[in-house]
């Protein structure tokens, strides 16, 4: 059964071993691909490749910062306790890790995913403001599929798997870039699409969990994401006013 909160003194060796052989692994590949963003943010949570990160920890540094917490989950959470969590600034993240065998490859978000992969840009404020916004929304229209669908899909190819324009530079800022070797080659590579962000083209892109993304939106910092969700915002209350 898979760890509903975590306890430190329960990771073994290889715990360790994976922790330190993914972070040694992922640092040196995203050397001039990530966002620069992304850098000062992990010194902000302080994460070292010899200790894997104590969430008691990490909350202190994230609750200075920004007032953002982890919470401990088994698996993913179903998309209402999701928003709910982003809504009340808490991002769900597991505590265990992948196995020796599993370092290419795991099917489900892992503490490596996760904490490496999202939890240091919740150091940032522009970002966190507009992962803020976004639970606060989608709590908003929880019953409502079809906008949940969009939010799900903008949280996709931004949080998860977007890139931002750096000094006339692509780099890497979503998740699941981040954590995944295969996904930051691909990314920044010549053979996926680069796309200027585009709010309208995202919330109609369907996406798959199971293969390596084809095509990449290019923010060009995080403040524009916020804009275009107050925008979405405010064409949403203006169709349910009328409605």
């Amino acid at each position: 059964m898979r760890p509903t909160k975590q306890i430190y003194e329960n990771y073994t060796p290889e715990d360790f071993l994976v922790w330190k052989t993914l972070f040694n692994r992922q640092m040196k590949n995203l050397e001039n691909k990530v966002s620069n963003e992304f850098i000062l943010s992990l010194e902000n949570v302080g994460f070292k490749a010899d200790l894997i990160p104590d969430f008691t920890e990490v909350n202190q540094k994230l609750n200075n910062y920004t007032g953002w917490q982890l919470i401990t989950v088994p698996n993913i959470s179903e998309a209402d306790e999701f928003f709910t969590f982003l809504s009340q600034k808490k991002f769900t993240s597991t505590c265990w890790l992948r196995t020796l065998q599993q370092l290419d490859y795991l099917e489900e978000p892992d503490m490596f995913h996760d904490v490496f992969g999202h939890t240091p840009l919740l150091s940032n404020t522009s970002y966190s403001l507009f992962f803020e916004a976004m639970g606060k929304l989608a709590v908003k229209y929880i019953n409502e599929k079809e906008i949940i669908l969009k939010l799900q899909r903008l949280y996709w190819f931004t949080i998860e798997f977007g890139l931002i324009n750096e000094d006339n530079q692509i780099k890497v800022f979503g998740a699941g870039i981040i954590s995944s070797k295969e996904e930051t080659e691909n990314a920044i590579g010549n053979k996926s699409i680069k796309t200027d962000f585009n709010l309208a083209k995202i919330m109609k892109h369907d996406f798959r969990t199971d293969v390596l993304q084809n095509e990449y939106f290019v923010i060009d910092s995080f403040e524009q994401l916020s804009e275009s969700l107050k925008q979405f915002e405010k064409e949403l209350e203006e169709v349910f006013l009328i409605h």
